[in-house]
């Protein structure tokens, strides 16, 4: 009984900080973007600009819910929540710090600890996509079905890299299980140096997989409307937003774990504290690249993901096999 009630308030937990997250992530972006294009950004709407997440909130609730004439009701409606949803359940395997201890309770600080953590991480990362390309379909609108299509290629032209990027990292700490992995970088050290090429990989395929910028095609404003999402309003928008910028925090926090030593860290600070500095930096670049870099054609994202990101990715693999048994 202890046990469920820890497990319920760790859920609860992790969903009011990745919520609290995903609403001041989005401020942190659009103040830091109006820091890089040298204007202000939101700074009305309570000391600093700090409620305005809030307004953005009640806002988007007040709005009307519409939806088109000729949309399919049932996927229409279910499409954000399968994004949402898939964004929140890669979270419930990824460690945020070591064990603590609370009235002579031991509580990790993760929801579950499978020994295929990694795995499952991917198999609901992947799941995201199905929200963005049913969407896209339902809403009967051609912009929105590109969009749709769009992410359908995109995710296999990528995910195959990504998978095979964090491989070396599967081989280094012979587990699968993510807190074992932090603990193996205690042991060996951090895997960032070994897997510099991986690392490098692994970090241009995150950013295709949060559909950002310059790898935002599902979306491109400029060609497609706001493509998977266009014919979307209120709670139903807002839940896309909610997906993305929640996926944005937790490939941070995949990526800082497999190769930054996750939570570990110099002894004057919790580790806690030093897996969310890793993440908010890791959040910076994020930002930063988007104020930067112009956005990708199509064709070109196609090629570089199979000709250039997929080889790579593989032949790096190749040669951590061969280190790891012994050939090298």
């Amino acid at each position: 009984m202890i046990a469920f009630v820890i497990l319920i308030v760790k859920v609860l937990l992790l969903i009011a900080i990745l919520m609290g997250g995903f609403a001041y992530t989005m401020l942190l972006e659009r103040r830091l973007l109006g820091f890089f294009q040298l204007r202000l950004g939101p700074n009305r709407v309570g000391p600093g600009g700090l409620l305005q997440p809030i307004a953005d909130a009640i806002k988007m609730m007040l709005k009307e819910d519409l939806m088109p004439a000729s949309a399919d009701p049932v996927v229409y409606r279910l499409a954000p929540v399968i994004s949402a949803f898939a964004a929140l359940a890669v979270d419930a395997v990824i460690p945020f710090g070591a064990p603590i201890h609370v009235f002579g309770l031991t509580v990790d600080l993760d929801i579950a600890n499978p020994s295929i953590g990694l795995l499952i991480a991917f198999a609901f990362s992947s799941l995201g996509v199905y929200g963005i390309v049913l969407g896209g379909w339902a809403s009967q609108n051609k912009y929105s079905l590109l969009g749709g299509i769009r992410a359908t290629a995109q995710i296999i032209s990528y995910e195959l890299a990504m998978g095979l990027s964090a491989m070396g990292v599967l081989m280094l700490a012979h587990t699968a299980n993510l807190e074992q992995i932090v603990l193996a970088q205690r042991r060996e050290g951090w895997f960032w140096l070994p897997q510099i090429v991986p690392l490098l990989v692994f970090f241009i395929t995150m950013i295709a997989e949060t559909n950002r910028t310059p790898f935002d095609l599902p979306e491109a404003e400029s060609e497609l409307v706001a493509g998977y999402h266009t014919e979307y309003s209120g709670m139903r928008f807002a839940l896309y937003y909610v997906a993305e910028y929640i996926n944005l925090i937790t490939v941070s926090g995949l990526w800082v774990t497999l190769f930054f030593g996750g939570w570990l860290g110099p002894g004057f600070l919790p580790p806690i504290l030093w897996f969310f500095i890793k993440v908010g930096i890791v959040v910076f670049l994020f930002i930063w690249i988007r104020a930067t870099l112009p956005r990708f054609r199509y064709d070109k994202l196609m090629s570089f993901g199979w000709k250039v990101l997929l080889p790579v990715s593989f032949l790096y693999l190749l040669g951590t096999a061969a280190f790891v048994s012994g050939v090298l």
